[in-house]
C-alpha cells in the first residue's frame, strides 16, 4: 500500500504550459484522502515549490532544491537544510567562468545572479504570475566572494544554462569529477549543483525517516535527470511518458506524458 507520493513539478505535475490538470487534481484529492502523504519534490526554490503545493492542497512538507531543502508548507519549520558550503561555491563558481557560463546561486527564496539571463529570467516571468508571498528575490551580485561569505549558510544550490550544449556538458563532467558535489539535470543544456549526498532521492528518504514510511509504501513520479535518485529509491518509480529512455529503463513503470494526464494515470493505477 502507498503511503507517501512525491511528485515532481515540471514535465510531470505540471503540462508544457505550466498547468495542472483537473483529473490530476482529482487523484491527488483522492489519494489524500485516503490517507497518502502528497509531496511536491522539485529542483525548483522553496518559495515557487510552496505555491502550487497549495494549489494541489497538499498538507505534507515540500522537497525543494533537488533535495537540499525540505521545509513544512504551512509554517516556517526547516526539517532538513543541506548547504552547499563556500568551498563548493567557490569550486562551482570558477567552473562557470572559465567555460563561459552564467551561474545561479539559489536559497530557499532567493536566486543571485550577475545577469537576468536564463533561470533568474525564467523566474521574473514566473514572478508576474505568483501570489506576494511565493515571489521569488531575484539578487544582481558584482562580488561573488562577499556574497558567499554573507549567505553561506542559505545558499543550497547553483543551476547554471547555455544554449551551447557542449559547453554545459564539458563543464558538467568537471563538476562530477569533484568528490564534494552532486551534479544533475533537470532539462538539455543545464546542470545542477548540490552538496555531496544531496539528492531528490535523500530528500525522499529524509521524509520517508521523519514519518516512519518505508521505501515499499513510497511512490515517486519524475521525467528527468534530476529524478534519476528518487525513481530508484521508491517501491514504485514511475518515469512519465515524456521521459527520455535512460529514465524510462530504470523505472518500474512507464505512465503517459504530463500533456495527457500521466501523473492522474499513475494515481488511478497504484493507489486508486
Amino acid at each position: 500500500m502507498i503511503k507517501l507520493l512525491c511528485i515532481d513539478m515540471d514535465g510531470t505535475l505540471l503540462s508544457s504550459e505550466g498547468e495542472i490538470s483537473k483529473r490530476t487534481l482529482k487523484d491527488i484529492k483522492a489519494a489524500s484522502e485516503k490517507g497518502v502523504k502528497v509531496v511536491v519534490c522539485t529542483g525548483r526554490v522553496f518559495t515557487s515549490a510552496s505555491f502550487y503545493s497549495e494549489l494541489i492542497g497538499v498538507k505534507a512538507p515540500v522537497i525543494a532544491s533537488n533535495g537540499a531543502y525540505i521545509r513544512e508548507k504551512d509554517r516556517d519549520e526547516v526539517i532538513y537544510k543541506g548547504l552547499l558550503g563556500m568551498e563548493n561555491c567557490k569550486k562551482v563558481l570558477s567552473v562557470c567562468k572559465k567555460h563561459g557560463i552564467y551561474p545561479h546561486f539559489n536559497t530557499s527564496n532567493t536566486i543571485f545572479t550577475e545577469k537576468i539571463i536564463y533561470s533568474s529570467d525564467y523566474y521574473t516571468k514566473i514572478n508576474k504570475t505568483l501570489p506576494e508571498g511565493n515571489k521569488i528575490n531575484i539578487e544582481i551580485v558584482e562580488n561573488w566572494e562577499e556574497c558567499f561569505k554573507l549567505h553561506k549558510n542559505e545558499i543550497l544550490k547553483c543551476i547554471a544554462q547555455d544554449i551551447d550544449d557542449h559547453k554545459i556538458q564539458i563543464a558538467k563532467a568537471e563538476l562530477r569529477g569533484m568528490e564534494t558535489l552532486t551534479v544533475v539535470s533537470s532539462f538539455d543544456k543545464n546542470f545542477e549543483v548540490m552538496n555531496k549526498g544531496v539528492s531528490k532521492g535523500s530528500g525522499v528518504k529524509l521524509l520517508a525517516e521523519y514519518y516512519g514510511i518505508v521505501r515499499e509504501e513510497i511512490m515517486c513520479i519524475g521525467d528527468n535527470d534530476n529524478d534519476i535518485s528518487m525513481l530508484k529509491y521508491a517501491g514504485i518509480g514511475v518515469a512519465m511518458g515524456n521521459s527520455n529512455e535512460s529514465i524510462k529503463e530504470i523505472a518500474n513503470f512507464v505512465t503517459d506524458t504530463n500533456n495527457n494526464d500521466g501523473v492522474a494515470k499513475a494515481i488511478e493505477k497504484f493507489i486508486l
